[in-house]
């Protein structure tokens, strides 16, 4: 049975890789790596957030079916459940808190590690002053106050919401080096340090500029780009974009010391993917961040195996769903009735491919539904602000809404739409919603999130 390593990456997008053409070296690690082994150009999330997103990648299923994303019910089988049943030591290792185990993440992993119990120091003061004083009190509101003044005009950084690439590939290398010889083991592990706020290491900038932008200057760069970002001047959105690909290239050389550390450990070549739960806007339709919007940008994904035999490039269309069922049609492991993906080892073994068009889907608390669908041509999504319709050919970067234009296009796509929500309905469950304390309301809130 094969050892299986999977890598996932928050808010990378995929033309800012390497090897996807990006004119910046900022994935030396993962262009060897797809040299190597097999990469695939048209990849696709399924949702433009991680909540949404990653019960693709960890399920195999969409967003809103078998209750929803607000956490993961037992109507969902989780990748590690597959790999536990089927006899893997199982561990997983990230900081994002929506992905904690008060969310159902840690379904099947012998070994799960999600921050939630070791805030930075400064989050726990923060947390402290929560604790101990009546929210509405004088001196409460004066402390919090000061504290988000701090990082709006003096760029401190109060609180870390999520853990560097180097501590938490630390920490999945401890427990690395305590497996047996034998396996078969599974290991996930998601790095956080893409996903703003953009504090890269001053080394790792220098590969794109000549000198550091400080992380006071950092912090303030990024409340800008959230909350004004119609006041961010080309210049800052440069420094923006140089700490973005910054910490692309930190997470990336984080990637290299797991990926050699592991296979030094285990003796093996294990099957590895590397992938993101979506990408990143720097002002491609008006903002920055990722919103639940379905262009390119955000919905985009790099995906890369090796382990394999061959190795190769891939243009067919696929999804995060996909991924979860290659690994474990590759363990030699049964697909679950509920997941929807497909093993790209038809692909690989130049199998036809049945995979058409990818669908997206996300709601609110309030009651709002978001769908988009795509395919090799057309751009489809529905809001209840409206719709929009783009032919991607002749349009790839999503300027031109034709919903007016093409009717009859719109309509044969609307009903691809009505029909996932069909789909979404025959799965129906009582959504559970996750109770969560204040401190990781405010570890989130730091990431941008709204609770």
């Amino acid at each position: 049975m094969k050892d299986v390593l999977l890598i996932t990456i928050d808010s990378l997008r995929a033309d800012h890789v390497g090897c996807r053409g990006y004119e910046r070296d900022t994935t030396p690690v993962i262009d060897d790596f797809a040299a190597g082994g097999h990469s695939f150009d048209n990849a696709f999330a399924h949702a433009c957030s991680t909540r949404p997103s990653f019960p693709s990648i960890m399920s195999s299923t969409h967003a809103l079916m078998h209750g929803g994303f607000e956490t993961m019910t037992d109507r969902r089988t989780m990748v590690a459940e597959v790999f536990d049943d089927g006899g893997y030591e199982t561990a997983g290792f990230h900081s994002n808190l929506y992905l904690s185990a008060d969310f159902g993440y840690d379904r099947g992993f012998d070994t799960f590690y999600d921050s939630k119990t070791d805030p930075s120091l400064t989050a726990r003061v923060r947390q402290r002053v929560r604790d101990t004083l009546d929210s509405d009190g004088f001196l409460y509101q004066f402390l919090a106050s000061a504290f988000d003044t701090a990082e709006r005009q003096a760029g401190i950084n109060i609180g870390s919401a999520y853990e560097t690439a180097t501590d938490l590939t630390d920490r999945a290398l401890e427990w690395v080096k305590q497996q047996s010889a034998d396996g078969p083991r599974f290991l996930w592990v998601h790095y956080m340090d893409v996903h703003h706020p953009y504090v890269p290491p001053a080394e790792y900038q220098r590969a794109f500029r000549d000198s550091p932008i400080s992380e006071s200057r950092s912090i303030q760069l990024r409340r800008k780009m959230i909350e004004e970002p119609g006041t961010v001047t080309d210049s800052e959105l440069q420094d923006i974009i140089d700490l973005y690909d910054a910490e692309i290239r930190y997470t990336d050389a984080e990637i290299g010391r797991l990926i050699e550390e592991v296979e030094a450990a285990w003796g093996t070549d294990p099957l590895t993917a590397i992938t993101a739960d979506h990408g990143e806007e720097f002002l491609d339709h008006g903002k920055f961040s990722h919103y639940t919007h379905f262009y390119d940008e955000v919905m985009q994904v790099p995906l890369f195996i090796d382990g394999v035999p061959e190795s190769g490039s891939h243009d067919e269309l696929v999804g995060l769903q996909d991924v979860p069922a290659t690994l474990i049609d590759y363990a030699e492991l049964p697909k679950p009735d509920s997941w929807q993906g497909w093993s790209l080892r038809k692909l690989l073994d130049r199998e036809s491919w049945p995979r058409t068009h990818i669908i997206g889907d996300w709601s609110d608390r309030d009651g709002e539904f978001r769908y988009g669908y795509r395919d090799t041509e057309w751009k489809f999504v529905r809001r209840d602000s409206g719709e929009e319709l783009y032919y991607l050919p002749d349009d790839p970067k999503e300027r031109q809404n034709l919903i007016d234009e093409k009717p009859d296009a719109a309509k044969r796509l609307g009903a691809k739409i009505d029909e996932h929500e069909r789909a979404i309905a025959a799965t129906t469950s009582e959504q559970v919603e996750v109770e969560m304390d204040e401190d990781v309301k405010s570890r989130l809130r730091d990431l941008g999130y709204k609770e």
